[in-house]
């Protein structure tokens, strides 16, 4: 910034002043920015660059008129120019005219494809503006067309019913829907339960008590015999052990 302001300050004409200008808007000098686009344009009018840096230095001053002035200009001469573009739609955007912003965004997005910011602006622009339109679509009826107030004050006082103005029934189409052909019913379905089933049910469901009870009697009795056979199998190898042992000592007592 200092070399660009020894080269304005040394030659007013030139054109540095522009990049000068942007480097104190990206700074936050921007009423400085601002001042020296002003003196800049009075030499180089036809310099669309500074005039975007002017207007988009004015939108963040809040200065929306002016900078909308600025850029309506810039996109007289040069209508593909971007950056003027996405100005114009923010100005838009923050006076709450979101149609014509949506308008503007979505010509910048057709210049920029690929960026992923206009993209998603386009996209919470169209989703906020749709909602709107469905509602300038239906008009709302103010209720003091719908109800004369006087009448139903009348009446109440004295002690009537008020009667509520009829509504016209809408008439809603009628969509025929085609009849489907149900698949049959399965035989086993559709065959009579004789009166004694019930009694069938509880004689097999006593019978299965039984059976599981009987196989609960013998797993535990085979459970009981099995740890039995282990006993005596333990007891025999513990006599043939001791049986061992007596006999190893009567051998050193008879040495």
């Amino acid at each position: 910034m200092l070399e660009l302001r020894r080269r304005v300050q040394a030659d007013p004409s030139s054109i540095a002043f522009a990049q000068l200008a942007e480097e104190c808007r990206r700074s936050g000098a921007n009423d400085e920015a601002v001042g020296i686009c002003r003196a800049g344009l009075a030499r180089h009018p036809d310099y669309l660059s500074a005039r975007v840096t002017l207007g988009r230095t004015l939108i963040e001053l809040g200065r929306l008129d002016e900078a909308k002035q600025e850029l309506d200009l810039v996109v007289a001469s040069a209508p593909d120019n971007l950056a003027a573009i996405r100005g114009l739609a923010e100005i838009l955007q923050r006076r709450g005219q979101l149609d014509e912003a949506l308008k503007y965004f979505k010509r910048a997005l057709t210049l920029a494809r690929h960026d992923s910011d206009l993209e998603q602006t386009v996209e919470r622009m169209s989703q906020a503006v749709a909602p709107q339109a469905g509602a300038a679509a239906a008009p709302q009826v103010p209720v003091e067309e719908m109800f004369d107030f006087d009448k139903l004050l009348e009446q109440i006082g004295k002690g009537q019913v008020p009667q509520v103005p009829h509504v016209p029934q809408v008439a809603v189409p009628q969509v025929a829907v085609p009849q489907v052909p149900l698949p049959p019913v399965p035989h086993m379905l559709t065959t009579a339960i004789p009166a004694d089933a019930s009694d069938r049910f509880v004689s097999m469901e006593r019978e299965l008590r039984e059976l599981q009870e009987h196989r609960a009697r013998v797993d535990q009795a085979t459970q009981r015999a099995a740890t039995l056979r282990r006993l005596d199998a333990a007891v025999g190898r513990l006599e043939s052990w001791l049986s061992a042992v007596v006999a190893d000592r009567g051998r050193q007592d008879r040495s």
